[in-house]
């Protein structure tokens, strides 16, 4: 949910009509203790099963907001994780409840509840800090990619992980190749030949002479 927080977090994740703004600041929530206080009418058997009967039952509202698919990329739950200290694999999905309530849910069980705000403030602080890994380069690179091929109709071949780079394809027919060092999107309709560069996906592509098959 987080290629993307701002996918700071700051792509914007929906589940049932509520959006989610990647990661962007976090304060946790302030845990307010249920006290309990003797019923003179209850026995504490009859409280425990209470009490039992309740948790099922907010258990069972939880997981109906929760989203189906996880929508978190190895990053989200790396900024996740250094925000809540907690190891990144540990965090299995979030989601938010009301507009306001943040919901971090592990994989062992168990969940946590943040101020939105809060988790979105600190999302943002940690992210703007946290140096990308290669593997979240690509999967944010390939994301972009995927967007953009869709726009022009194209797809793209076997990707080579360690240059970023690979072939374009429309209708079967090769129309060039597109890659991403570290300064910026390249792409030529030739194996060789001079580089035509660009600051995204996109604009890279339509240098290549293809035309839009749907609105960006």
């Amino acid at each position: 949910m987080f290629a993307h927080i701002t996918k700071a977090i700051a792509p914007v994740y929906q589940t049932s009509a509520i959006a989610f703004s990647p990661i962007t600041e976090i304060n946790i929530m302030t845990y307010e203790t249920l006290t309990q206080q003797a019923i003179p009418s209850f026995s504490l058997d009859e409280q425990a099963t209470a009490q039992a009967e309740l948790y099922t039952h907010l258990e069972s509202q939880a997981e109906a907001v929760a989203p189906t698919q996880d929508p978190l990329t190895s990053r989200d739950r790396r900024i996740i994780g250094e925000i809540i200290e907690v190891q990144p694999e540990s965090v299995r999905t979030i989601w938010i409840e009301g507009g306001i309530t943040v919901w971090v849910q592990f994989v062992q069980g168990g969940r946590l509840p943040f101020d939105r705000d809060w988790f979105a403030k600190r999302v943002a602080e940690v992210k703007a800090t946290l140096p990308e890994t290669p593997l979240e380069r690509n999967e944010r690179l390939s994301d972009e990619l995927e967007k953009a091929c869709a726009i022009f109709g194209l797809y793209y071949g076997e990707i080579d992980w360690l240059s970023f780079s690979t072939k374009l394809y429309q209708d079967g027919h090769f129309v060039g190749f597109v890659g991403c060092n570290q300064q910026s999107w390249y792409a030529r309709p030739r194996q060789y030949g001079v580089n035509r560069v660009a600051g995204s996906a996109k604009d890279v592509i339509a240098l290549l002479g293809v035309r839009a098959t749907v609105a960006a």
